[in-house]
């Protein structure tokens, strides 16, 4: 009996020393077609967390979330609480718009999600998207959620450094030197928008195969017509900075 219960406890030591996040990657999208014979439609393909468990269900709702605030049209979120709801809330709100002559043009979404990184200890998903709700050009964009593997949970940019503000100083001096902008110069001397003219660290980050990758979306340092922006930066050069890996 003894035996019995010891080996039952080896195996659950071993199969929690194992466990490892599993991914399915799922597809959903809508369309419709107008009465100008335009078509409308929204794709959300993303990695969904597979099994039952807190970590699984905080990532999945951590995706989700950031998902639907980039599917946001109108005054207020969808209330949606599923993909499926979410894709046929977008196509419903075209269709009213549509009927009271608010746009005549076809709204597109799509929103692409890929793992990054996986190790024991950091999981990152990126959130590739463009959209296009009427005007003068639609925008293209990236997000990225950042988990601690073990726990399932969410891990903000202040949390992934042991000294941001030391971080700072060397991330600006890779920045300068890709984009070629002298020390002593002004930020923002070659026409970046850096708020009061002072360098900021992003508001994204990637961990790649390569390194941690410092990434500026459209409108966030410059004009749109200048893109996006994003400094490399090697895990031996920033390793006594992040906290994990």
């Amino acid at each position: 009996m003894r035996n019995s219960i010891l080996l039952i406890c080896i195996s659950l030591m071993l199969n929690s020393c194992t466990k490892e996040l599993k991914f399915e990657q799922k597809k959903f999208e809508q369309k419709i077609r107008s009465k100008n014979d335009i078509i409308t439609k929204i794709c959300i393909d993303v990695p969904i967390a597979k099994g039952i468990s807190l970590d699984t269900d905080s990532i999945n709702k951590a995706v989700f979330t950031a998902i639907k605030e980039i599917v946001y049209v109108g005054d207020k979120p969808f209330q949606a609480t599923n993909y499926p709801a979410l894709t046929a809330a977008f196509i419903n709100y075209y269709t009213n718009a549509s009927i009271h002559n608010t746009t005549e043009l076809a709204w597109t979404i799509s929103i692409q999600g890929e793992i990054t990184h996986k190790s024991e200890t950091i999981l990152n998903i990126a959130l590739n998207h463009y959209s296009f709700t009427g005007g003068a050009h639609g925008y293209a964009g990236k997000r990225s959620l950042i988990f601690d593997s073990t726990t399932g949970k969410l891990i903000s940019n202040k949390k992934l450094f042991l000294d941001e503000q030391k971080f700072k100083i060397m991330a600006e001096s890779k920045f300068r030197i890709k984009y070629k902008i002298p020390p002593k110069v002004p930020i923002n001397a070659t026409d970046f928008m850096f708020e009061n003219d002072e360098f900021q660290l992003p508001q994204t980050y990637f961990f790649t195969k390569k390194g941690l990758l410092l990434f500026y979306n459209v409108y966030e340092i410059a004009s749109y017509s200048q893109g996006n922006f994003e400094v490399l930066i090697q895990y031996n050069e920033i390793k006594p900075y992040l906290k994990t890996i």
